[in-house]
């Protein structure tokens, strides 16, 4: 399965020139760009990073606008994205990181009610590289953020994390979360995570977590007792570790492709 298939799934058009996401499916494969969704639009966006190349993009979205978005990772990329949510603005966003990568997401919260929701995963074998940071700032009062990523390394890959949380002093009411969970296969994978929390109002509810570790060996011996090999039992653990990102897609129409992509990927672990 190629990124092909997902613009296929989803029928995606290309970026309009002028920017504007007004309804539909738009896919980016390359270049910088500024991007807007205007007050009370609904759009969806594939980000594909398919080939090796360095790339800053810009969302703004308006009033009471809502964005799908689902970024995917499949070469070496250098990508930075910057996303701006004004006054009960929705985003939802489904991030996958399946080769070597240096990723730097920006969310900036600048107006009350704003929801940003994040659900993502990277999957690293042989000496991938991965650096995936996370900034999600709350700005404003009455906001709220989920941002969920899972990690798995095998062979010699590295993968870190870093994700932080700021709440400025008049965003008072904030809700958010941020959560690592990252599991290492054989002794050379390494995973690195840091989330923080910066927290300047009183009124909040915040939390973070973040744990590595080894694969579960009790469920791996379970599963061989009833006839799976072991690369076969490990497989299914790990597509049960990364599924939730997979299967609850911001864009549902490319959830089925999405995971035909991670299960080649898994092949390498």
């Amino acid at each position: 399965m190629t990124v092909d298939g997902l613009i296929t799934a989803a029928a995606a058009v290309p970026l309009p020139s002028d920017g504007r996401l007004t309804g539909g499916v738009y896919v980016w494969n390359g270049g910088d760009r500024e991007l807007t969704v205007p007050e009370g639009a609904r759009a969806s966006l594939l980000l594909l990073h398919a080939e090796e190349h360095k790339a800053e993009i810009g969302i703004e979205i308006g009033r009471g606008a809502e964005l799908s978005v689902v970024e995917l990772f499949t070469s070496a990329a250098d990508a930075v994205l910057h996303l701006t949510q004004d006054e009960a603005s929705l985003c939802r966003m489904t991030a996958l990181v399946l080769s070597s990568a240096r990723v730097h997401h920006t969310i900036d919260l600048v107006q009350r009610d704003a929801r940003f929701d994040l659900g993502g995963a990277f999957v690293l074998s042989g000496d991938d590289r991965a650096d995936w940071k996370i900034d999600v700032n709350h700005r404003s009062s009455d906001c709220s953020s989920r941002s969920v990523v899972k990690g798995v390394a095998s062979g010699s890959a590295y993968g870190r994390f870093g994700g932080l949380v700021y709440v400025a002093p008049d965003a008072q009411r904030t809700d958010s979360q941020q959560t690592s969970r990252n599991v290492t296969i054989g002794r050379d994978a390494r995973v690195e995570t840091a989330p923080q929390l910066e927290i300047y109002a009183d009124d909040v509810k915040c939390s973070h977590g973040a744990t590595v570790g080894q694969i579960d060996g009790e469920a791996i011996m379970y599963m061989r007792q009833r006839g799976l090999t072991e690369t076969q039992a490990r497989r299914l653990q790990i597509e049960g570790f990364v599924g939730d990102a997979v299967m609850h897609s911001a864009v549902e129409s490319v959830a089925e492709p999405l995971a035909r992509i991670v299960a080649e990927k898994l092949e390498t672990i």
